[in-house]
């Protein structure tokens, strides 16, 4: 027994009498009784309390009578006790969830832009009762329910919010537990911004590089951009939609749609006068940034490894930081191609789910960069094993993000603790109200001129959510906030998957 559970006992009280266990949406409710008993037994043991003080709120009257008593039990008594979610309109769709513990600490994590929540909430009959700090082991349990893209997105949300707890229970950054830092800002890769005219695009990259301080971009480089250039590509009318586009977001209940073709099997070709277009818009950005901040491309369109080779070939003299996604991640053998056809890095990733299946990649050399998104890859400990595999073939790791804060912190802690990692991806630049869905509990900004700030201190994610404002962007299909969510409670199937 410490001193200072000691000195409750000898006013009558215990631990749970004034330190609140009540769930994170309860924080504000204080009950008057307990204050009322707390002031009494204190004057009646001899605690002298000044006028003053007599007027401070309750929390400030605990945390200095009872500095030294532990307002959490021993980390190795964790429980899960609940997984809750709200939905975000970042992205389009952003899901957040949040586990709860018997211990009153709970953990944040995503799950992924554009995915559904129901892939994280699956797994809460899984993980009830666990403890929480058994990462890697909870990690193995769930990992068979997690796919490639959007369908990892369950798992990869429950790892983070896992970390996001061990870290608060021993008091340590997530990247502690990873293994340490390498770095003490993580630098930021933006996207360049279109627009209508050179002027325009020169203003807004002055902006970005300028006024936000990003010393990485990225460009879209697609064959969307030739709309309305004749005689730049072959076959592209078949695949147009009504409004006559090449949708790659377009309706995804058809299979036959441009959208849900594998990039082979279109047949659309790229023409010279198309390649010579897409070049000029490269030379156009290249000429107003100058070769001294690196310039990535992605969102091609879906054509095959020919095509891909061509386009790559005719960019090739602006030195580009990579080529993002020009096939699909699973061609394993067209990479190897493409990459040994070009000069410029090849890089893809942002769609696989676990360390096996960046492995083909990696030990083939068929990417220069791979570029995994933990909210897809397996999480912050799997993401940080394929950048260390990947490191140790040579290969650096870019790593994609697009959601909200809290794959971002998550990745942010993952890259600290990667020795060959190039840059994060921002993808909300410019959503005015993007970091303030947040509140990081070492009052530090997010973001300083074009860099995450790694939490030196601040245990887990660093982060809590800001409810008003979160409250304020929550998606119109769903304005829940965190509430019970009884009917995933129980599990109705057996899951091993071997006999």
């Amino acid at each position: 027994m410490t001193p200072s559970q000691k000195y409750l006992n000898q006013l009558g009280l215990k631990e749970q009498d004034i330190i609140e266990e009540n769930s994170p949406n309860d924080k504000k409710e204080v009950d008057e009784n307990s204050r009322r008993a707390f002031l009494k037994k204190s004057a009646l043991g001899g605690v002298a309390l000044g006028g003053a003080f007599m007027l401070t709120p309750i929390e400030d009257i605990i945390a200095q009578t009872t500095q030294k008593v532990s307002r959490f039990g021993a980390p190795s008594d964790l429980k899960i006790t609940d997984m809750r979610y709200c939905v975000t309109t970042v992205l389009g769709r952003t899901p957040i969830i949040r586990i709860d513990t018997n211990q009153g600490i709970y953990g944040l994590g995503e799950v992924r832009d554009g995915a559904d929540e129901r892939y994280a909430l699956f797994l809460k009959s899984r993980i009830l009762g666990e403890n929480p700090c058994n990462v890697e082991m909870i990690f193995k349990k769930i990992r068979q329910f997690g796919g490639q893209a959007r369908q990892a997105g369950g798992v990869c949300a429950v790892e983070m919010a896992l970390w996001d707890i061990v870290g608060k229970a021993y008091n340590v950054p997530a990247w502690q537990l990873l293994g340490g830092r390498y770095r003490d800002k993580i630098r930021l890769y933006a996207d360049t911004p279109e627009a209508g005219s050179p002027q325009e695009q020169k203003r807004l990259m002055n902006y970005r590089i300028n006024d936000q301080g990003y010393t990485w971009l990225k460009m879209d480089l697609g064959i969307g951009e030739l709309k309305g250039i004749p005689g730049t590509l072959v076959n592209d009318k078949f695949w147009q939609n009504p409004q006559g586009s090449l949708a790659q977001w377009g309706d995804q209940s058809n299979m036959m749609s441009y959208g849900n073709t594998l990039h082979p099997f279109t047949q659309i070709q790229i023409t010279d006068k198309g390649l010579n277009e897409l070049a000029k818009l490269v030379e156009n950005v290249r000429g107003m940034l100058g070769y001294d901040i690196p310039l990535a491309t992605d969102h091609y369109g879906h054509f095959d490894l020919n095509n891909g080779i061509r386009l790559g070939k005719a960019v090739e003299k602006y030195r580009l930081a990579w080529l993002e996604d020009i096939v699909s991640w699973e061609y394993t053998d067209q990479w190897k191609t493409m990459s040994d056809a070009l000069e410029t890095p090849c890089l893809t990733g942002e769609d696989i789910y676990l360390l096996k299946n960046f492995k083909p990649l990696i030990d083939n050399h068929a990417v220069d960069i791979v570029h995994p998104d933990l909210a897809s890859s397996g999480g912050l400990l799997e993401t940080k094993r394929i950048g260390d595999y990947a490191e140790e073939h040579g290969i650096a790791m870019a790593m994609h993000q697009a959601g909200t804060p809290v794959s971002f912190m998550a990745g942010v802690h993952c890259a600290a603790a990667t020795q060959n990692f190039l840059a994060l991806e921002h993808h909300s630049i410019d959503l005015p109200w993007w970091e303030s869905l947040v509140k990081t509990t070492d009052s530090r900004n997010l973001i300083t001129k074009g860099f995450g700030n790694i939490p030196l201190s601040a245990p887990g994610l660093g982060i809590e959510l800001n409810e008003e404002v979160v409250k304020q962007h929550l998606h119109p299909s769903d304005k829940s906030y965190f509430e019970p969510t009884p009917q995933w409670n129980e599990k109705r199937s057996h899951d091993r998957i071997f006999s």
